[in-house]
């Protein structure tokens, strides 16, 4: 047995996020080839962020990504963004859907919205992998190490994305980003939280890289062939830009350090009996195939990541709390940031006793 198998970040279900299917219909039909029939419309279950759905036409099947309805963080849900760097990256090493039209005319459906292939392929909610074996453990981590390094290894320029993001200065600045964004979103204050705005600043590494980071690169973010251990597309690229790779990096291999109930970790888990690769051996895998030293500062980098996670879980709660959060599930993960936010001091405190 597998996970829950779907194109997008969940199974399809009754919109929550109701589309008028005959304004979409027009649009599908003046910007997309091989359009014919009625359209039908089911949303995705699962994801925080934008809302997903699949939809389906007589020979046709796409996915839409929109941004959601009602008063939005600056910056955030950027649907335009996320067309841009699939279009740039399909047919490169990096597996991405197709992306076809992006409408960025709130009129057509209420919200900014773009259209993609419908990838058929599995996609594994607990990365334990229960049901699998050891040796199909194995082969899914592999897997996911070749592609995130695939991508710290695509040249910006050569892709038409030099302009993506700015250059240096990425963690200072997204420290600062996700400090406002999480101070935007307060709704109870987190002590963790206070610490690690007041500390991250203070104690950033040395040295500037600079790279395509996809920014949210965990296991149920991409698609695998439903018979072998190969990812098909990589999705949920909204938060994508030029930064610093072994920030994006660290944010993927979170998993070791953080259990099941804080966000789909692996810690307190067998790994080894599992056939999963231990942390240590995972990141080495990720530096002979990124050509790179072993990781200097990796603590600081998770403990960046575990507080950058807990701002946008406050974003989830807050959205949850204004009613326009795109999961049922919402307010429930809005309540892991305050666990988040604690997971990442402890880092920090690692760092702080020299260990």
């Amino acid at each position: 047995m597998s996970a829950p198998a779907a194109a997008g970040p969940g199974c399809p279900e009754r919109a929550r996020h109701p589309i008028d299917a005959q304004r979409l219909a027009e649009y599908i039909r003046g910007h997309v080839a091989n359009f014919r029939g009625e359209l039908a419309i089911e949303e995705f279950s699962g994801g925080q962020s934008n809302p997903t759905y699949l939809v389906r036409a007589e020979r046709e099947a796409w996915v839409l990504r929109r941004k959601p309805p009602g008063p939005l963080l600056p910056s955030a849900h950027a649907v335009e963004r996320e067309y841009r760097i699939l279009t740039a990256l399909y047919g490169s090493e990096v597996p991405v859907a197709r992306a076809f039209a992006l409408c960025e005319d709130d009129s057509v459906i209420g919200t900014a919205f773009y259209l993609m292939e419908y990838v058929d392929g599995r996609i594994f909610w607990d990365p334990a992998l229960p049901g699998l074996s050891r040796a199909e453990r194995g082969a899914i981590f592999d897997e996911l190490n070749r592609v995130i390094a695939a991508l710290h290894c695509a040249d910006p320029a050569a892709l038409g994305l030099a302009d993506f993001g700015r250059p240096g200065n990425y963690l200072a600045r997204q420290i600062d980003r996700w400090s406002r964004q999480y101070r935007a979103s307060e709704t109870d204050r987190i002590e963790a939280m206070d610490r690690l705005i007041e500390w991250l600043p203070r104690a950033l590494p040395p040295g500037e890289e600079t790279a395509i980071v996809h920014g949210d690169y965990r296991i149920d973010n991409v698609i695998f062939d439903r018979q072998r251990p190969r990812i098909l597309a990589v999705i949920d690229w909204e938060l994508s830009t030029l930064g610093h790779p072994l920030a994006d990096f660290a944010y993927h291999a979170m998993a070791w350090r953080l259990s099941p109930g804080e966000f789909r970790g692996l810690l307190g888990h067998d790994l080894a009996s599992l056939g999963i690769p231990s942390e240590e051996a995972y990141v080495r895998d990720y530096c002979r195939r990124t050509g790179r030293e072993p990781i200097g500062h990796w603590d600081y980098y998770l403990a960046y990541n575990m507080f950058r996670l807990a701002a946008i879980l406050q974003g989830v709660m807050a959205r949850a709390l204004h009613g326009n959060a795109a999961s049922p599930d919402a307010l429930e993960a809005g309540r892991r940031a305050r666990p988040m936010a604690e997971a990442g001091w402890r880092q920090a405190e690692r760092i702080l006793a020299g260990g």
